[in-house]
């Protein structure tokens, strides 16, 4: 009996785990086929807003054939007012028990349901499976009727449509069968491929078939028309002309006298004898057959024709297809020869900037501009690229070409002067912070001392040189081979930091560095330091929240190492005047820390990181503030962080979104107040990467109008007379082979011999997983990954086992007057790297 009710607590407890976690729902299996068409099923379900609205509202959803369609009202469906639409078989379904949540990741959406009754979330789960392997089975049995869906048969419900307007709508589209004489005379050479496929393909045989049917229906449907006109004339029937006949076979002499009122006055007026009477009856009986005859047959041609359509887009595409791969396989030459041009123009574009550089130094200027990608010295000219001049801004040709150009060598008018005079409404949110005060006054010194010992060069082996690497040493590994549904699929919805990925999935940085690779356009702070105007310094304050995620469009493919309790990061550049440095303060929840100090400013952060995986898509959700000094002008700005989404996650085509609010605030003065928007978008769309944004003043007038793109550069003003404040710099040779690094990241993890004796052994720069990966040594990079792993999971076993609590080093908690928790800079990382420094400290964890 013990045994029987320990076997009993564990199928409960293991039901209870069930009930919590997140279920995928499976998908047609191979094999599996003659599916029975599910039942239509609708009724009303929670649906979580979409961005950037939040909660639950209540939706009214129809389930057929494999279509999820909602809407407000069942009235609204029935109107066809559709507020969307999901392809159930071509999307994710996950399921989560307890809190009757159900989650289809449509790649480019994200939909969450709820359901408040467990009866009810019960039948939409068993509908949507049935449905959903319907649907897939139908898209593998014929492609042809994975298309239909956006063309779908008529029905009842549908709006009654005019007889003649059918078969008018079907003559236009009988001569689409000969659409390939068409094609554009360019493709005319080399057309092999697409001759055999003509001449193999069987769909435009059913297609002439069918459109062969569909005019004989048509003839016939000439012939139903002449008479029912002959039997109108001769019986006196109603009106054919005024009169809607619906696409329907099921029509009834009850519906035929509701749809036509007069026809109801006459009768009633009209008393025929009892033997006319009946002669009318026939003659009526006649009229409808001969109805519904010809509406049976407007049937067939209206579906007839909607089969041609689809067969025809169908080889369209595949037309598509054959010359893309043709064109492709005639432009390597191409390439090639453009390539070797490339690289001469480069040759010339740096020596060019060379002198430019040169006659810039030479140069007295009253102001400095913002650029962000000044060479430093003729050395670095062979390693620089220039800036693309032609890069747009963010809708349709906002800024001309010309207008790009001339602005970008203006060196005075780095912001637009004029301001907008519109007023738009603020939310006035009181905020109160009373760490800032102890950070500034702390810091103060430690500022004062840095920078002193920079200008010194009391900083023994610190990277204060001019030749950085351009190039890692070995580019990123294949990850093609790698099965990720195998690795995520149990983990839908949960938090993927406590989730072991492969090596090859990693790039060879970790989230402490990628948090400094957030400054790598620090000299828009430096500007903003010598900035009188606010509403202009807030601008340039805006700029800098930008671009820290312009270097993420070219790295969907890769996600950083998560670094281990304790592990830390220093970054010291003397050309950009700034000393950084980071730490991992907790494990679970994962927390980084950083501070970055400069004569100009001093920045710091901590930010945890969630990440969701939703079946097609993941979500990175960052849950911190930013936090920005100024002492000159004693501003303290303070912002949040967007959510970044990877797309298409399970594919070779990543593609990364970031969307959200951005709200900067300078707590030590309310004169101004900036809003920045990262519009949510989809890969075709026309505003995706976009940002909007205003900087207004306590008042809510718009001061400032701000847009563009996260990846491209962000503007000042109203176009067209706006002026560029940012734009990010041109990426290295080859970055697609090198993770999509840009030429900052390529620095962050380089180790010169001078830098190993002057930093601490919890360097991120020495963790031997990153660096063999970077090297391209995968097996040592697993195992040593693999290894340092099961160290970190034995120290916690330990530490909790003895009631051992770690503390971080360089940073500690505080909490703010809204009971909020914050790690700052507790001001001894950079006393403790002077002499004896980092190498003789004595180390308590070994981390690797």
């Amino acid at each position: 009996r013990p045994y029987k009710t320990q076997f009993l607590l564990i199928n409960i407890i293991k039901k209870k785990r069930e009930a919590d976690s997140w279920e995928i729902i499976e998908g047609l299996k191979i094999g599996q086929s003659n599916v029975q068409r599910p039942d239509k099923h609708e009724g009303f379900m929670l649906k979580k807003r979409k961005w950037p609205l939040k909660g639950w509202h209540k939706r009214f959803f129809v389930l057929d054939n494999g279509i999820l369609k909602y809407s407000k009202s069942p009235i609204d469906i029935q109107k066809g007012k559709l507020h969307g639409s999901i392809d159930v078989g071509l999307s994710v379904m996950s399921i989560k028990k307890r809190a009757r949540r159900i989650d289809l990741d449509t790649e480019e959406h994200i939909y969450h349901l709820k359901v408040k009754s467990q009866d009810i979330f019960d039948a939409w789960v068993s509908k949507l499976r049935h449905h959903r392997l319907y649907r897939q089975n139908e898209i593998v049995r014929s492609p042809r009727e994975a298309t239909m869906r956006t063309f779908p048969p008529p029905t009842a419900v549908e709006s009654p449509q005019p007889a003649s307007s059918v078969v008018r709508e079907a003559k236009p589209v009988a001569p689409s069968s000969n659409s390939n004489s068409s094609l554009p005379a360019s493709y005319s050479n080399g057309q092999s491929k697409v001759v055999a496929w003509l001449q193999e393909s069987e769909e435009m045989d059913k297609c002439a078939e069918e459109l062969a049917r569909c005019q004989s229906n048509l003839t016939e449907l000439s012939r139903l028309l002449q008479s029912l006109e002959i039997l109108q004339r001769t019986q006196s029937a109603p009106n054919f002309i005024d009169m809607q006949v619906p696409l329907s076979a099921s029509l009834s002499p009850v519906r035929l006298h509701s749809s036509n009122p007069n026809l109801c006055a006459e009768l009633v007026d009209f008393q025929p004898p009892v033997s006319r009477l009946t002669d009318s009856v026939e003659c009526d009986s006649d009229y409808i057959k001969l109805q519904e005859e010809f509406c049976t047959i407007a049937q067939k041609v209206h579906s007839l024709l909607k089969s041609a359509f689809n067969t025809v887009a169908i080889e369209k595409e595949k037309i598509k297809q054959i010359l893309s791969d043709q064109e492709h396989s005639d432009q390597s030459a191409q390439i090639n020869s453009l390539r070797k041009s490339l690289s001469q123009a480069l040759s010339q574009n740096a020596e060019l900037r060379t002198r430019l550089n040169r006659i810039h130094s030479e140069s007295v200027l009253t102001e400095q501009v913002v650029s962000v990608n000044i060479i430093s010295t003729p050395d670095e000219a062979g390693e620089q690229m220039g800036i693309p001049l032609t890069q747009q801004a963010s809708n349709e040709s906002r800024l001309s070409m010309s207008e790009s150009v001339s602005e970008f060598f203006d060196a005075q008018e780095v912001l637009l002067s004029a301001s907008s005079s519109e007023n738009e409404g603020s939310d006035d949110e009181s905020y109160v912070s009373d760490v800032s005060d102890n950070i500034s006054e702390d810091n103060a010194s430690v500022t004062d001392n840095v920078s002193r010992q920079m200008a010194n060069g009391d900083f023994a082996g610190s990277a204060f040189r001019n030749g950085r690497r351009s190039c890692l040493p070995a580019p990123c590994p294949d990850t093609s081979n790698i099965n990720l549904w195998n690795i995520l699929r149990n983990n839908i919805g949960k938090d993927l930091s406590k989730v072991s990925m492969p090596v090859e999935l990693n790039e060879p940085l970790n989230t402490l560095q990628r948090m400094c690779e957030e400054l790598e356009y620090s000299e828009l702070l430096d500007k903003a330091a010598e900035t009188e105007d606010p509403f202009d310094r807030m601008a340039l304050v805006a700029a800098f929240a930008v671009s820290g995620y312009s270097s993420t469009y070219y790295r969907a493919g890769s996600k950083p190492f998560n670094p281990l309790l304790g592990e830390s990061y220093e970054c010291i550049r003397e050309d950009k005047g700034f000393c950084f440095f980071s730490e991992q303060v907790s494990h679970h929840p994962p927390i980084s820390a950083c501070h970055c100090e400069s004569k100009n400013f001093t920045f710091w952060q901590d930010v945890r990181w969630k990440n969701k995986f939703w079946g097609k898509s993941m979500e990175v959700l960052p849950i911190g503030t930013v936090n920005l000094t100024i002492p000159r002008f004693g501003d303290h700005y303070e912002w949040n962080k967007v959510t970044t989404c990877v797309h298409n996650i399970l594919s070779g085509r990543r593609w990364i979104e970031h969307y959200g609010e951005i709200t900067i605030r300078n707590i030590k003065s309310s004169a101004c107040l900036c809003k920045l928007t990262f519009v949510k978008g989809n890969y075709w769309s026309s505003n995706v990467n976009e940002v909007q944004g205003f900087v207004m003043d306590q008042e809510g007038k718009v001061i400032h109008r701000l847009f563009g793109k996260w990846h491209e550069g962000l503007y000042c003003g109203v176009p067209p007379s706006a002026k560029c404040i940012w734009r990010p710099g041109s990426m290295p040779t080859n970055y697609e082979l090198y993770y999509g690094f840009t030429r900052f990241a390529i620095e962050l993890n380089e180790l010169c011999p001078e830098l190993k004796d002057a930093l601490p052994r919890t360097d991120a720069r020495f963790r031997p997983d990153q660096r063999h990966l970077e090297e391209g040594n995968l097996e040592m990079a697993s195992s040593d990954k693999q290894r340092i792993e099961d160290l970190q999971r034995v120290r916690r076993k330990c530490n909790e086992e003895n009631n051992i609590k770690l503390e971080p080093r360089f940073f500690k908690k505080v909490v703010d007057a809204n009971h909020r928790e914050r790690w700052v800079s507790n001001n001894t990382y950079w006393e403790l790297r002077k002499n004896p420094g980092f190498i003789n400290m004595e180390s308590t964890v070994n981390l690797w």
